[in-house]
């Protein structure tokens, strides 16, 4: 397994919040929710947040006893809750979290974990792509924002309402009818997308955080099948830089926020993989 990793911070000057890596046979991404006034609630922040559960997410899965992915899961949000648990109010809403999703090759079948908005594109021997994700938080930002329809940004009612939102969106975080993130609560790898794949019908698979999936949506600069070919020509560096020039100022007014994008991706076959010519962008 080839295994080829890219992160990129949303802006210069501020921190990356999200989290890549791999061991032997499984890769992790977390995607970490930086959410104002957190500071005040955690010391430790958000970066902390999601390198701690990701190394902790590495380290079960490197002793490859082939446990189920969920409980994986639950075990690294527990330790990493407990780390901070005495110092910070990690039970508010607002403290760190991160969506996580989590793939491990083992035993002839491929186990994926996705939980909240990151994506699995699945690279089938034959067919196009099986795009996987975890729509509940997309699903409950978009009830959520229902109000600011019509509203001129920018404007104190458009800045009261917006803040009404965020509240109603926080308060369906980790509950039923709402969405799940990892956070400090083990429970929530219970609600995780889950599933298998045969390793014998994939090429290859890959990550991508909510910041590298805007190349498809919303930004449209290809698809999810001419994402996979991007990824075979340029490797993922190549696809952040695109979605990079898609968030470009321009002379228009569609001015786009850059986000952290992070993109991990595996192939099975490695005798002409582009990031053999690359020194230093991959690991086996």
């Amino acid at each position: 397994m080839y295994v080829s990793l890219a992160t990129s911070a949303g802006r210069p000057g501020r921190p990356n919040e999200d989290f890549v890596g791999a061991v032997p046979g499984a890769v992790v991404l977390l995607d970490g929710a930086g959410i104002p006034g957190a500071e005040s609630l955690c010391s430790h922040g958000v970066v902390w947040y999601t390198r701690r559960l990701g190394a902790a997410l590495l380290a079960q899965l490197s002793r490859d006893d082939g446990g189920d992915l969920a409980a994986v899961l639950a075990t690294a949000i527990g330790e990493t809750a407990a780390e901070h648990c005495d110092t910070c109010d990690i039970a508010d809403p607002r403290s760190p979290q991160a969506t996580v999703a989590m793939v491990r090759a083992a035993r002839g079948s491929l186990d994926y974990l996705l939980l909240a908005d990151c994506y699995l594109v699945l690279d089938p021997a034959d067919g196009g792509p099986q795009v996987i994700t975890d729509e509940r938080e997309g699903l409950a930002r978009r009830d959520c924002s229902a109000p600011l329809d019509g509203l001129a940004p920018g404007t104190p009612e458009y800045d009261r309402v917006r803040d009404s939102c965020a509240e109603a969106l926080r308060a369906r975080r980790n509950q039923v009818g709402g969405y799940w993130i990892a956070k400090d609560d083990p429970r929530a790898a219970q609600e995780a997308v889950t599933g298998s794949a045969s390793l014998a019908d994939l090429n290859g698979f890959a990550l991508f955080s909510n910041g590298a999936g805007r190349i498809v949506s919303p930004y449209a600069v290809t698809d999810w099948p001419g994402v996979l070919g991007l990824l075979a020509a340029e490797g993922p560096t190549g696809v952040i830089r695109r979605v990079r020039q898609a968030e470009a100022p321009s002379g228009g007014s569609d001015f786009r926020v850059p986000d952290d994008a992070t993109v991990a991706h595996c192939t099975f076959d490695t005798t002409c993989h582009p990031e053999d010519r690359r020194p230093g962008g991959a690991s086996r």
